[in-house]
């Protein structure tokens, strides 16, 4: 028995022990050995075999698929906090998306990438969709948006922008990084109306991103290097760092930090005038 499912198995006991009976309309007399709800009597809740769920707490190496998890989460009436620990106890993929916590928001994040500056920040969605800048990233790739905005998101407009392909010197191995990433977090989205349409769309507008996608190539966040050749700055040289939030998953901070000196010089030269932007 491994120590996950011996954890596991220990968490559902605690969990069910603080289970009243009556509060799941059951009748709260009659003598208990145990508090809270019994083994059999959980598993007739949740629509489960009183033998596979004996098993699950004993810390059995059973099958475990996430609807019946989530089946047995909501009758335990588990927090959000409580759901994922049995999802990772169990190795298993949440039925349905877990809600973000409320320690970190999208306009806390504003904040901190907006007092990054210098430094070009953005924070998107786990599908690139851009939901905030830094000045000094809009000041960076202003020049980026020769075509009306289809989507205001980070790998559309490097697929669908002429000037992205002139000005992103390592463009060949950015876009098979993005698209991997996207595939990534794609597989926790399946089925997603919003994450199928907007591929959907993309893979029609973009030869180059069908074909990519069609590899079913998936990438790990990693630091990456980024060159550009800016208009007026010249050769840029950036580490891009992904900066995730556990509290709220959906989202992603990317920062750019200057590689070499020459592009810690070169980055003022980037800047516009608050009435060009």
């Amino acid at each position: 028995m491994s120590n996950r499912r011996a954890e596991l198995g220990e968490f559902l006991k605690a969990r069910r022990a603080q289970v009243a009976p009556g509060a799941v309309g059951l009748p709260a007399g009659g003598r208990r050995r145990t508090p809270g709800l019994r083994r059999e009597e959980l598993a007739q809740l949740a629509g489960v075999g009183v033998t596979w769920y004996t098993w699950l707490e004993q810390g059995r190496p059973i099958n475990v698929s996430g609807q019946v998890l989530d089946a047995v989460a909501t009758t335990l009436g588990l927090s959000e906090a409580e759901r994922g620990h049995l999802y990772r106890l169990a190795e298993a993929t949440p039925a349905r998306p877990l809600r973000a916590g409320v320690c970190a928001n999208e306009l806390v994040m504003a904040e901190i990438i907006t007092a990054l500056d210098p430094l070009p920040a953005l924070i998107t969605n786990r599908r690139f969709d851009i939901l905030r800048t830094n000045d000094a990233f809009g000041d960076l790739f202003h020049d980026w948006h020769t075509l009306p905005c289809v989507h205001k998101n980070l790998l559309w407009c490097i697929v669908t922008e002429p000037l992205a392909r002139q000005q992103l010197l390592n463009y060949d191995t950015e876009v098979p990084y993005l698209v991997g990433r996207l595939r990534s977090a794609y597989g926790e989205h399946l089925g997603d109306p919003a994450w199928e349409t907007d591929i959907d769309r993309l893979r029609a507008m973009s030869p180059e991103f069908d074909t990519l996608w069609s590899r079913h190539e998936v990438a790990e966040c990693a630091p990456r290097p980024r060159h550009v050749l800016h208009p007026q700055a010249g050769e840029l040289r950036f580490t891009v760092t992904e900066l995730a939030v556990p509290a709220h998953p959906d989202l992603v901070m990317f920062v750019e930090t200057p590689a070499d000196e020459l592009t810690r010089e070169r980055l003022p030269l980037t800047r516009l005038a608050p009435a060009a932007r």
